[in-house]
C-alpha cells in the first residue's frame, strides 16, 4: 500500500528518479541525495509505514536482511572503519521523510560527523523505574 503523497512511494513506484543500488519483492536500497558521508545508502520497505510503530515485522526482518548485505557491500567497497545505521521515528527524532527507513552511513576516523549528544551517567534509581515501566508495558 503507498502514500500519494509519501517520497519513498514516489521512489519505490517508480516515479521519481533514483540511484537505486538494491530490490527484492520486499525493499528498496538508494544512495542518500543528501549524503553525509561516502556510500551513505537507504533501505526502504517496498510497503507503506511511517515509522517503527506502523512497520510489519515481517517488513522489519526484510529491512535488516537487506542492511546486512548492503553493509558488507559498503565495507568492500570503501574499507570504512565504522559503520552507522541510522533510524529515526517522528519529527522530534529527525525523520524527515514519513515512510519508515534505515540509514546505513560508512565512517572514518577522518569523517567530519560529531555525536549529536554527549552521554553521561544515569541515576541507578530513575534507570531501574524506567526499566520496570517498559516491563509492565511490555506485559
Amino acid at each position: 500500500m503507498a502514500e500519494s503523497d509519501c517520497l519513498f512511494c514516489k521512489i519505490v513506484a517508480g516515479q521519481v528518479p533514483t540511484t537505486k543500488i538494491f530490490e527484492n519483492d520486499s525493499v528498496i536500497a538508494i544512495m542518500d541525495i543528501s549524503p553525509w558521508t561516502m556510500g551513505h545508502c537507504l533501505v526502504i520497505p517496498k510497503t507503506h509505514a511511517a515509522t517503527i510503530w506502523e512497520i510489519t515485522e515481517e517488513d522489519a526482518v526484510e529491512v535488516m536482511k537487506a542492511a546486512r548485505k548492503l553493509a558488507a557491500a559498503v565495507k568492500k567497497a570503501f574499507r570504512p572503519d565504522g559503520l552507522n545505521l541510522l533510524q529515526s521515528n517522528g519529527h522530534a527524532a529527525w525523520q524527515s521523510v514519513g515512510h519508515f527507513h534505515l540509514h546505513l552511513i560508512a565512517r572514518w576516523f577522518s569523517d567530519s560527523l560529531i555525536p549529536p549528544v554527549v552521554a553521561s551517567e544515569g541515576n541507578p534509581k530513575s534507570i531501574a523505574a524506567n526499566a520496570q515501566r517498559i516491563v509492565e508495558a511490555l506485559g
